[in-house]
Protein backbone atom coordinates (compact mmCIF):
# COMPACT_ATOMS: atom_id res chain seq x y z
CA UNK A 1 0.00 0.00 0.00
CA UNK A 2 1.28 3.45 -0.91
CA UNK A 3 1.35 6.09 1.81
CA UNK A 4 1.38 9.87 1.94
CA UNK A 5 1.95 12.18 4.91
CA UNK A 6 -0.42 14.93 6.01
CA UNK A 7 2.30 17.48 5.17
CA UNK A 8 2.56 16.10 1.63
CA UNK A 9 -1.22 16.33 1.19
CA UNK A 10 -1.20 19.89 2.52
CA UNK A 11 1.57 20.80 0.07
CA UNK A 12 -0.38 19.35 -2.87
CA UNK A 13 -3.38 21.45 -1.86
CA UNK A 14 -1.24 24.60 -1.54
CA UNK A 15 0.06 23.94 -5.06
CA UNK A 16 -3.57 23.65 -6.26
CA UNK A 17 -2.95 20.10 -7.46
CA UNK A 18 -6.09 18.16 -8.40
CA UNK A 19 -6.32 15.49 -5.72
CA UNK A 20 -9.18 13.26 -4.62
CA UNK A 21 -9.54 12.70 -0.89
CA UNK A 22 -11.97 10.26 0.72
CA UNK A 23 -12.59 10.66 4.45
CA UNK A 24 -13.81 7.36 5.91
CA UNK A 25 -14.58 8.61 9.44
CA UNK A 26 -18.04 8.45 10.96
CA UNK A 27 -20.50 11.38 10.86
CA UNK A 28 -19.83 12.38 14.48
CA UNK A 29 -16.08 12.61 13.71
CA UNK A 30 -16.66 14.69 10.59
CA UNK A 31 -18.33 17.36 12.71
CA UNK A 32 -14.86 18.22 14.04
CA UNK A 33 -13.90 19.20 10.51
CA UNK A 34 -12.49 17.60 7.41
CA UNK A 35 -10.07 18.58 4.68
CA UNK A 36 -11.85 20.94 2.27
CA UNK A 37 -12.96 19.21 -0.89
CA UNK A 38 -12.91 15.73 0.65
CA UNK A 39 -15.58 13.21 -0.17
CA UNK A 40 -17.15 11.66 2.93
CA UNK A 41 -17.76 7.91 2.73
CA UNK A 42 -17.83 6.17 6.13
CA UNK A 43 -15.74 2.99 6.05
CA UNK A 44 -18.79 0.78 6.59
CA UNK A 45 -20.45 2.17 3.46
CA UNK A 46 -17.43 2.11 1.16
CA UNK A 47 -18.23 -1.18 -0.55
CA UNK A 48 -21.76 0.06 -1.29
CA UNK A 49 -20.58 3.33 -2.85
CA UNK A 50 -17.90 2.04 -5.23
CA UNK A 51 -20.07 3.18 -8.14
CA UNK A 52 -19.33 6.79 -7.12
CA UNK A 53 -15.59 6.32 -7.66
CA UNK A 54 -13.51 6.32 -10.83
CA UNK A 55 -10.73 3.77 -11.32
CA UNK A 56 -8.77 6.22 -13.49
CA UNK A 57 -8.30 8.59 -10.52
CA UNK A 58 -6.00 8.19 -7.54
CA UNK A 59 -7.62 8.56 -4.13
CA UNK A 60 -6.07 9.62 -0.84
CA UNK A 61 -7.75 7.88 2.07
CA UNK A 62 -8.14 9.74 5.38
CA UNK A 63 -9.44 8.84 8.85
CA UNK A 64 -8.69 9.88 12.41
CA UNK A 65 -5.34 8.10 12.84
CA UNK A 66 -4.61 6.21 9.63
CA UNK A 67 -5.88 2.76 10.63
CA UNK A 68 -9.34 2.76 9.06
CA UNK A 69 -8.06 4.60 6.01
CA UNK A 70 -5.46 1.84 5.66
CA UNK A 71 -8.24 -0.76 5.66
CA UNK A 72 -10.14 1.32 3.11
CA UNK A 73 -7.03 1.68 0.93
CA UNK A 74 -6.42 -2.07 0.95
CA UNK A 75 -10.05 -2.73 0.05
CA UNK A 76 -10.04 -0.23 -2.81
CA UNK A 77 -6.74 -1.61 -4.12
CA UNK A 78 -8.31 -5.08 -4.18
CA UNK A 79 -11.10 -3.59 -6.30
CA UNK A 80 -8.67 -2.14 -8.84
CA UNK A 81 -8.42 1.45 -7.58
CA UNK A 82 -5.25 3.54 -7.21
CA UNK A 83 -4.99 4.75 -3.62
CA UNK A 84 -2.68 6.18 -0.98
CA UNK A 85 -3.22 6.10 2.77
CA UNK A 86 -2.62 9.35 4.66
CA UNK A 87 -0.63 8.03 7.61
CA UNK A 88 -1.26 9.72 10.94
CA UNK A 89 -4.72 10.77 9.79
CA UNK A 90 -6.47 13.90 11.01
CA UNK A 91 -4.61 13.64 14.33
CA UNK A 92 -1.51 14.83 12.47
CA UNK A 93 -3.27 17.21 10.08
CA UNK A 94 -2.22 20.82 10.69
CA UNK A 95 -3.85 22.39 7.63
CA UNK A 96 -7.22 24.07 7.41
CA UNK A 97 -10.42 22.14 7.98
CA UNK A 98 -13.93 22.65 6.74
CA UNK A 99 -16.52 22.59 9.53
CA UNK A 100 -20.30 22.60 9.93
CA UNK A 101 -20.80 19.83 7.39
CA UNK A 102 -23.58 18.01 9.23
Amino acid sequence: MKIITPKEVEQLLKENKKIHIIDVREVNEIREGMIAGSMHIPLGLLEFRLHELNRSKEYIMVCRSGNRSGIAAQFLESQGFKVKNMIGGMLEWTGEVQKNLY
